[in-house]
């Protein structure tokens, strides 16, 4: 069986070296904490105004401002600064903290993307910061996927998500 993080790499294409890339180099530091706010706020401007009703409604309980202020802070506590997550919330356990919403591949895609547009719209962040990062996002995003799967099986729920991808290997 299949470890998630294997999972991660295979559905996403990312290595888990090239996932863990960002931790050669403390981002936080380079980039500091107003990139790290501008990144979570242009990305969830974009969320909110999706065109997608299916994707607007994973985030229809959550307020913006709290949305953003979460993931700037964990950002900010997983690539090199302080644990500002971690203060406030306690541990980030994503899977646990992601477990109430659909995270299927489609919904992964739609996130990517628009982090994707969020990246290239901060003009702080240089291009081989914006790889690493995105590694990172691509291979914890498809986690969070394996995550999900793992869930359904243990309540028995028919997981579709992974039906069109090959077999491992």
């Amino acid at each position: 069986m299949q470890s998630l993080q294997e999972k991660a790499s295979q559905w996403s294409g990312v290595s888990q070296d090239d996932a863990f890339g960002i931790d050669n180099t403390n981002l936080f530091q380079k980039l500091g904490l107003q990139t790290f706010i501008n990144l979570s706020t242009s990305f969830y401007n974009r969320v909110y105004d999706d065109e997608e009703e299916w994707f607007q409604s994973i985030f229809a309980n959550s307020k913006k401002e709290e949305a953003v202020q979460n993931q700037y802070e964990f950002f900010v506590q997983r690539m090199g600064g302080p644990p500002l997550y971690s203060q406030r919330k306690g541990h980030p356990a994503l899977i646990g903290r992601h477990r109430p919403f659909p995270i299927t591949h489609q919904a992964a895609e739609r996130w990517l993307h628009h982090m994707q547009q969020a990246l290239d719209s901060v003009t702080e962040i240089d291009a081989d910061s914006k790889t690493k990062m995105m590694n990172f996002f691509r291979h914890t995003a498809f986690f969070l996927v394996a995550g999900d799967e793992l869930k359904n099986r243990n309540q028995g729920v028919p997981c579709k998500h992974g039906a069109n991808k090959p077999a491992a290997g």
